[in-house]
């Protein structure tokens, strides 16, 4: 669920996941861009990809990125995204690693709108 949408300041290592996602999505001109922290505190970041053959999120993205570096647990993730809305495939890639890790909902100029929890 969403939290209220008066956000407050992020701490330190989540406001660093927002700016790689920033970053990952500006780099390729990107739909999304995503970042993820693991249980360990390596980050990974990514951007959608498009391709003829498959598509997924940049969230899904990242957390491919993390998982086959070794990640068992993710303890944040956000993404960096025009959407209003966080999609389905990208939360529950969150999920799969995490019940209970936030995701940052930011828009392309990096303020967060909506932390889901």
């Amino acid at each position: 669920m969403p939290e209220s949408p008066e956000i407050t300041k992020l701490a330190a290592e989540d406001e660093k996941i927002v700016v790689l996602a920033r970053s990952a999505r500006a780099r390729t001109q990107a739909a999304e861009g995503a970042a993820v922290r693991d249980t360990d505190g390596r980050t990974y970041a990514a951007s959608t990809v498009e391709l003829p053959s498959f598509k997924i999120t940049a969230v899904q993205a990242a957390i491919a990125a993390a998982v086959s570096s070794g990640a068992e647990g993710i303890e944040a993730a956000a993404v960096v995204s025009a959407d209003p809305l966080v999609a389905e495939a990208s939360v529950h890639a969150v999920r799969d690693l995490s019940e209970s890790a936030p995701i940052f909902r930011a828009n392309p100029a990096g303020a967060v709108e909506e932390v889901l929890r």
